[in-house]
């Protein structure tokens, strides 16, 4: 559908924003804080100023909706084995030479917002798709914020569960409705020094730590990390070290860590893609630092992404591609020993698989 012409309701003012003594207005939703004349936009595009107030013009369209596993969040502890109705819109907060999903994120063009579905009807498809939950994901939903706190409203009055694929990069006084409105995230860790942040996303670490702590210490929202390693840049040892003392040392042993496989993508073409071995010593390091569970991605890699129970060190959940493979656990317990597994387990693991099933709604 080229030249869309937006319906009223696509173009909304927001809050989270305040006026400056100069003139300029604030945008206080994320810690990049644009200041803004009349008619510019944020660093993110979708938010702008316009009539003296901030406005998102993105709410309610989407660049597609598809019913993906759970697993490819990745969430490994939250309803295994689920389907989860995901979309995104254009635009991003973070400036990722490394983004692999940059036609999106990087998206400056409206038109590519080629779907459109109000909270309602994304929440009414879901539960007829037999979604376990609905996905803020491909752009991060901190962006989108409105719509996503919106239709995370309308999901709950459907019983479907509501996911956040997020950088965490959000200030504080927006984030306590944001997480509120969660079920589950996973947070993108995606190093552990100021340089990576600040050379190969314009961004910086210490909002997003602070982010992280607060989601697993002060919510009920069920949080996992995710550290894609690329070679050369965040993939030291000493650094996955560090980074892995820090999670223990301020969120516990028992947020799942997530370590994968980067390719070449974007800015980044002439990086190499990243070896399985890294992967592994990886996740050997986070485990001998005291991480319960810790897994790879993007890769085969049956033992690095099968679930162990922490206490006899038994095989609870196989999974393959997505797929769950073998299932050992009884109401959120290891079968053999009896152990506490932490998460948000049903009674039997989800049946969607590997499966990807694109959606068109356009409910508007």
């Amino acid at each position: 559908m080229k030249n869309v012409n937006l319906q009223e309701d696509s173009v909304i003012p927001v809050e989270h924003w305040h006026a400056l003594d100069n003139g300029l207005i604030q945008c206080d939703l994320c810690p990049r804080e644009c200041k803004l004349h009349e008619g510019q936009r944020g660093f993110c595009f979708v938010r702008g100023r316009k009539d003296n107030q901030m406005w998102l013009t993105s709410y309610g369209r989407s660049s597609g909706f598809c019913i993906d596993p759970i697993e490819k969040k990745p969430l490994n502890h939250f309803l295994p084995g689920s389907s989860v109705l995901s979309f995104g819109t254009a635009g991003c907060n973070l400036a990722c030479k490394f983004c692999q999903n940059w036609d999106m994120s990087k998206a400056r063009d409206m038109d590519r917002l080629l779907d459109q579905a109000a909270p309602e009807a994304l929440a009414q498809a879901a539960k007829q798709n037999g979604c376990a939950s609905v996905a803020y994901t491909y752009n991060d939903p901190v962006i989108f914020y409105e719509y996503a706190l919106d239709t995370a409203q309308a999901c709950r009055e459907q019983g479907v569960k509501n996911v956040a694929v997020t950088a965490g990069y959000i200030s504080e006084q927006p984030r306590e409705a944001f997480f509120k409105s969660m079920d589950a995230a996973n947070i993108d860790l995606k190093a552990f020094n100021e340089r990576f942040y600040e050379k190969l996303t314009g961004a910086k670490l210490q909002p997003v730590l602070e982010t992280i702590e607060y989601a697993v210490n002060e919510t009920d929202c069920w949080v996992e990390l995710t550290t894609l390693l690329i070679p050369g840049e965040n993939d030291s040892e000493t650094e996955i070290g560090k980074m892995s003392e820090w999670i223990l040392a301020h969120c516990g042993e028992s947020v799942p860590l997530h370590f994968t496989a980067y390719h070449p993508d974007y800015r980044m073409m002439n990086n190499p893609p990243t070896p399985a071995s890294t992967l592994e010593k990886a996740r050997e390091i986070a485990m001998s630092a005291g991480l319960k569970y810790v897994f790879t991605g993007n890769v085969v890699d049956p033992e690095g992404q099968a679930t162990y129970c922490p206490c006899c060190q038994r095989k609870l959940i196989g999974r393959r591609h997505y797929e769950i493979s073998e299932w050992h656990l009884h109401q959120g317990h290891c079968e053999h020993c009896g152990c506490k597994i932490d998460g948000i387990f049903a009674d039997r693991p989800g049946t969607w698989g590997n499966r990807r099933l694109p959606v068109r709604l356009n409910s508007f």
